[in-house]
């Protein structure tokens, strides 16, 4: 694909960060409360939230593992993450429904194949739809207008809450109104995104047939670094333990998300300019920081002030490091890169959750992020040494 097709198809971006909005707005409105009405309506112990949340999200990791793989044999994306985003569509709703510990797991599961479906081919077609020197912008677009939706979603539900206070099913009607931001979701994808066409290199190249070996290293210490990173669930467990009320915690959520949203983009540019790797390093750094802070935190303004901040962790990681991919991975493979990486991400998050639910019940609700930190540390002095030792060769298409 040449400069000038490159060019036509940035504007891409801008349409898979719009329905990514839309996606984002249905998931925030109901992941902040999730936790809560598990642990306070439904009555499920931590340590089952936990297993729920990671066995979720490391389930799904197969179908992101099988539909990478899928999109580069098919040479196609935007049918994978059509389908990805209707079970969603179909399972957050019947959260209203269907509420014992078996029927909950499997709706949750059914919604982590759909996200595990979609991540894949999606990260594809903003790879192919950019060029190496505008990538990291290009990712930060699609990052932000994700996030804002995550800014709106958190802000629909403090509304919903606040309107349905009194209502003994407010829950109830707000796992049913996440369907429609799904409905705009699937309208853009199927109207206004544009399926990339892959580029075939003409001459012989070792990556033709293999993923690099640079591309297993960097993954192997993301990896590490994620068996620390349990998932947000605790955070806004955390937020409730210390004192934040029902109707702040979409405030709180609201505002990490606004600053992920603000600063995805610049954070993303630099990326461009100074090396991915740098600027994942201030991301590793920040969360080993948030962590502490949130295994220290005593008071309600502690926890507002550690979300912000938390914002920035997202803005350095979630886009960077899929461009970083894309920068040492070939277009005919990069479905299957970003399947091996979602998926291996995804499983480890089952242990990572676990751990997290096992140190809050049997320690104290600071220990898993002080366990998180320390392996944040350690992964951060492994890739400063993984950015001095390996010249990292870019690829161009």
């Amino acid at each position: 694909m040449n400069k000038k097709q490159k060019n036509k198809y940035f504007g891409n971006t801008f349409f898979i960060g719009l329905l990514s909005f839309f996606g984002g707005i249905s998931q925030d409105i109901f992941i902040p409360i999730l936790p809560l009405y598990l642990a306070n309506v439904l009555h499920f112990d931590k340590s089952f939230i936990g297993l729920t949340e990671g066995l979720v999200t490391s389930s799904a990791s197969i179908f992101r593992f099988v539909s990478g793989f899928l999109s580069d044999k098919l040479g196609k994306n935007k049918p994978i993450v059509f389908l990805g985003y209707f079970l969603s569509f179909i399972s957050r709703p019947l959260l209203a429904i269907f509420t014992t510990s078996f029927a909950v797991l499997g709706l949750r599961f059914l919604d982590g194949i759909g996200k595990g479906i979609k991540d894949s081919p999606k990260d594809a077609l903003i790879a192919n739809s950019t060029e190496t020197k505008t990538r990291g912008k290009g990712f930060g677009i699609v990052r932000a207008l994700d996030t804002l939706g995550s800014v709106a979603g958190p802000l629909l539900l403090f509304a919903l809450l606040y309107l349905l206070q009194n209502n003994s099913l407010k829950y109830h009607y707000i796992f049913f109104v996440t369907a429609i931001p799904l409905v705009f979701t699937l309208g853009i994808l199927t109207f206004f995104v544009k399926e990339t066409p892959l580029v075939h290199l003409k001459k012989p190249d070792e990556q033709k047939y293999s993923l690099p070996k640079q591309f297993y290293v960097f993954l192997g210490i993301v990896l590490l670094f994620s068996l620390g990173n349990s998932s947000d669930t605790f955070l806004i467990l955390r937020a409730q333990n210390v004192g934040v009320g029902l109707l702040a915690i979409p405030l709180v959520y609201a505002l990490f998300n606004f600053i992920y949203a603000t600063v995805s983009i610049p954070l993303g540019s630099l990326s461009d300019r100074i090396g991915r790797e740098k600027v994942i390093l201030l991301g590793w750094i920040t969360y080993a920081l948030s962590y502490f802070g949130f295994g220290f935190a005593q008071k309600s303004i502690e926890i507002w002030l550690l979300f912000a901040f938390y914002g920035i962790y997202y803005a350095t990681t979630e886009g960077v490091v899929k461009a970083l991919i894309a920068d040492l991975v070939i277009s005919e493979h990069r479905g299957k890169a970003y399947g091996i990486y979602n998926a291996a991400v995804g499983f480890i998050t089952l242990p990572a959750s676990l751990i997290a639910g096992l140190l809050w019940d049997k320690i104290n609700p600071a220990a898993p992020f002080f366990f998180g930190a320390a392996v944040a540390c350690m992964a951060t002095l492994l890739l400063l040494i993984f950015e001095h030792t390996y010249r990292i060769k870019r690829v161009i298409v």
